[in-house]
């Protein structure tokens, strides 16, 4: 069980693009803690999303903390534009980037939170020389580049030996998840020592976002 504070960040993937700015309301007031922002480039996932022209035009319209998954081939030319345009945190790929440890630090240098997550096929291990370095770290449970597909549960594992890790390393490290979170698998994340729920289509399509947010803290 994690000892942070459970914290909701809904994936602005599964908004409705054609009124943005009403969508992202909708949910800041349904009690939602961050808004998870999935840029894709269509080269390291096979979609693309959006990119630095959303941030910049949905920033004056919340105060919501912008968490930015940065699914992309070469991250680091983006990190100073992408603060510009109102992230409060950047993540990025072990995978595209197998020693992070100096644009981890680039990123802390801007001021902004760092993150680092693995995909579904990548072992759990590689993450553990740099958990020292991260603000949090994210374990997908689906595979990345398209909302809507269904949870993995050996993510779980991995959530527990990142716990386990994080534990033996003495740190104070959140751990977030992403991919198909909903209120029926919640309650198995949170055991497992997740403290971030990214909840795409579970928040923005759910009929009263208050109650999928009360479902998915509790």
């Amino acid at each position: 069980m994690s000892t942070h504070p459970t914290r909701i960040a809904p994936s602005l993937l599964a908004a409705d693009f054609s009124c943005l700015a009403q969508q992202i309301d909708r949910v800041e007031q349904a009690g939602a803690d961050w808004l998870h922002l999935d840029v894709m480039d269509g080269c390291f996932v096979p979609n693309i999303s959006f990119g630095i022209p959303i941030l910049e035009s949905i920033r004056p319209k919340t105060r919501l903390f912008f968490d930015v998954h940065l699914m992309i081939v070469d991250p680091q030319p983006y990190l100073a534009p992408f603060k510009d345009a109102g992230a409060n945190s950047l993540t990025i790929h072990i995978e595209t980037c197998p020693q992070p440890t100096s644009i981890l630090r680039e990123i802390r240098a801007m001021d902004l939170q760092c993150g680092l997550v693995l995909n579904p096929s990548t072992p759990v291990e590689t993450l553990f020389p740099f958990l020292g370095e991260l603000d949090l770290v994210l374990v997908m449970s689906v595979e990345p580049g398209f909302g809507g597909q269904s949870f993995q549960p050996q993510a779980l594992q991995k959530v527990e030996a990142l716990r386990d890790e994080i534990e033996r390393q003495a740190l104070h490290l959140p751990i977030q998840i992403d991919g198909g979170v909903n209120p029926q698998n919640a309650a198995s994340c949170r055991s497992a020592g997740v403290s971030i729920l990214v909840a795409g289509s579970a928040v923005f399509r759910a009929e009263d976002p208050s109650r999928a947010i009360a479902d998915l803290r509790t």
